[in-house]
């Protein structure tokens, strides 16, 4: 067993393990967790200073998460939009392709926490070789982005294959890679999962650092393993009441993130998902953070403030030029031109 994998079996599970050590009652976490699996890798669990502080928000359970204030479980409409197994096909030439079903840590936030982590998620072989066919039956796609879950907590035998019959397909150009475990299972990243990915070039991957205090030794050294074997690294970020939603946290974090050679890519408004309601900001909030960045930070830190609009529909960026509709809800153009209604929440 590799040390990642001794890492990812002492992770904690249960709420009671958090008792002794942050002086909670974990009574009411317990219904949460087992409905919204809860992991924390001891990597991450060193992070957390206090009960409550941005990293414990980011993955202990919260006993908000069972109210759902009316939002849907899948609020992106990946479900509709795919066509096979592990399959969302949104955009005519990319698609997102689902191999895993598990993440080193689970973040309350998750789009997909409807599924990640829980029986419904189990990806077999078979779905994953339907999935690759699919794309193989595709010529207009050229760009795949492995996503779940999390790829990298596969074996490195298993991504490999994976990454050689998608290489295979002559008609995709560009992989891509999402993945959190160089901030919550940095051990992962080891040389050998390196040398075998720089095999497949063009690689990108694309990572999650929400918060300054997950730019960590350890996270930087993962991240600098990565970039020598020249993968271009990028990070999205969830703009998390409590969390981030600061100008002098998100200063901190970008330019932290170039530090390190990771380019920060998005800044992501919070989806509409049920059960993540307590963690969202107006979008005035992600707007005046990124104003507050232009200038004092360089260009190369500055992400894309972005809106994944509900029903599928796609990213849209969002500036300071958004058209007010009403006080609680705002009119967003889609990419294809169509004016959309998107609510908006008031502090």
């Amino acid at each position: 067993m590799e040390l990642w994998q001794q890492s990812l079996k002492q992770s904690l599970t249960d709420p009671a393990d958090l008792a002794v050590r942050f002086g909670i009652d974990p009574a009411p976490l317990a219904p949460v967790a087992e409905r919204y699996p809860m992991r924390i890798t001891p990597h991450y669990l060193e992070l957390i200073r206090e009960a409550g502080d941005p990293i414990w928000r980011q993955c202990v359970p919260d006993p908000r998460e069972l109210d759902d204030g009316g939002l849907s479980i899948d609020p992106l409409n990946e479900e509709a939009l795919s066509p096979a197994a592990g399959i969302v096909h949104r955009y005519p030439d990319r698609v997102l392709f689902l191999v895993s079903g598990t993440c080193a840590s689970y973040c309350r936030f998750c789009t997909r926490k409807r599924k990640v982590g829980c029986p419904s998620m189990r990806v077999s072989l078979g779905e994953v070789l339907a999935g690759i066919d699919y794309i193989a039956r595709s010529p207009q796609v050229s760009d795949v982005i492995l996503s779940g879950g999390d790829p990298l907590l596969m074996s490195d035998l298993l991504l490999e294959d994976i990454l050689e019959r998608l290489r295979r397909i002559p008609h995709v150009e560009v992989i891509r890679i999402g993945t959190r475990v160089p901030v919550t299972l940095p051990e992962r990243i080891t040389e050998n999962l390196c040398r075998m990915l720089r095999r497949f070039h063009p690689l990108y991957l694309n990572t999650h650092f929400n918060h300054p205090r997950e730019l960590a030794p350890e996270a930087a050294e993962a991240c600098a393993r990565l970039a020598d074997a020249g993968i271009q690294l990028g990070n999205q970020t969830v703009l998390l009441k409590g969390v981030n939603d600061d100008p002098g946290v998100m200063a901190e974090l970008v330019k932290g993130l170039l530090r390190i050679r990771v380019r920060p890519y998005y800044l992501h408004q919070m989806d509409l998902t049920a059960g993540t309601g307590h963690f969202r900001t107006p979008l005035e909030c992600g707007v005046a953070i990124m104003r507050s960045l232009r200038g004092p930070v360089s260009g190369l830190a500055i992400p894309h403030y972005v809106v994944d609009l509900p029903g599928g529909k796609g990213k849209v960026p969002v500036g300071p030029n958004y058209v007010e509709s009403e006080t609680d809800r705002l009119e967003i153009l889609s990419p294809g031109g169509e004016r959309l209604i998107y609510p908006d929440i008031q502090d």
